[in-house]
């Protein structure tokens, strides 16, 4: 194959090598699929239906739900097809597509996390600005900005990725289409704008990183500084979840792409990429509601 378009279509990894294994694989993805379709839609329709969850930080809540609902939808649906009827193929548009979607959707997901962390540094360490930093108006615009970002990066990594010649067969080591595995097909020295665009996008998540980072140390001390025990739990409790989802999101992702090559295998990093891209969009809304007394007795009267 000389280039990308003489390919139609690509190989996903598959999950186990025999049917009764599939079949077993195809199940537990379902029962992940319809937890987190339940989980995060329950979150969406609390927030949008009860007028006391109409904050700052459940408006944030209910995009973070949605994209966790998209990226979870990217994925797995199609690894349950593949799952079911023992097929690995994926077409080279529907391949295209599935990595514009995963990259926006993540992307946009980390971006919103950063966001959500100024959110408690604001409502925590200034209570007295919270209502003018974070009006209505504010809040629009900052999940805007995270959406909108996260769309162009994305455009510009897809188009780039599926620009360059491909030579190297049309296997992937991986159950869904992501940007390391479509370059290691390159045959060109062209994917090295591809890497370029990696290192841009590696700095900017390492400034949202630092940013997290640096909010959360303003946190600590002003809830230090609270003389109540009872105001120091309280400020701590909406804190959690969010600093929860950040450490698993960030930690998965970190190990998927950043372990040594040394321990790298097609099993290990099958492993890896679900947990990284599964768990955190199923467990997102348990972990949400487990301390949130407020959110748990608007999905309580839901129920």
């Amino acid at each position: 194959m000389s280039n990308g378009s003489s390919i139609t279509q690509f190989l996903l990894l598959a999950f186990a090598d025999t049917q009764e294994l599939q079949l077993l694989t195809f199940w537990l993805f379902l029962g992940i699929y319809l937890a987190a379709l339940l989980g995060n839609g329950l979150i969406i329709t609390a927030i949008a239906c009860d007028h006391r969850l109409h904050t700052p930080m459940y408006f944030f809540l209910l995009n973070l739900s949605v994209l966790d609902l998209g990226s979870i939808s990217t994925t797995l649906p199609k690894a349950m097809a593949n799952s079911l009827w023992d097929n690995r193929a994926i077409s080279y548009p529907g391949c295209a597509a599935q990595l514009f979607m995963l990259v926006f959707l993540v992307v946009a997901e980390y971006f919103l996390l950063t966001v959500m962390a100024y959110d408690r540094y604001v409502a925590i360490c200034k209570p007295l600005h919270y209502g003018t930093l974070l009006g209505s108006r504010a809040c629009v615009h900052m999940a805007a900005a995270a959406w909108g970002s996260a769309f162009l990066y994305a455009v510009l990594h897809t188009a780039n990725t599926f620009s360059l010649p491909l030579c190297r067969g049309n296997a992937l080591d991986q159950f869904f289409c992501e940007i390391p595995q479509i370059l290691k097909l390159s045959c060109s020295d062209s994917y090295l704008r591809e890497v370029g665009l990696l290192v841009v996008g590696a700095c900017l998540v390492l400034g949202c990183f630092v940013f997290i980072v640096v909010s959360y140390v303003q946190i600590l001390r002003a809830v230090l500084r609270i003389p109540s025990e009872q105001g120091r739990h309280k400020a701590f409790s909406t804190c959690l979840p969010h600093l929860a989802v950040v450490s698993l999101f960030v930690s998965t992702a970190m190990f998927a792409y950043l372990k040594p090559p040394s321990i790298s295998s097609p099993s290990l990093d099958l492993v890896v990429s679900f947990l990284y891209s599964v768990v955190p969009p199923a467990v997102n809304p348990l972990i949400y509601s487990m301390r949130n007394q407020e959110l748990k007795d608007v999905l309580w009267k839901l129920a």
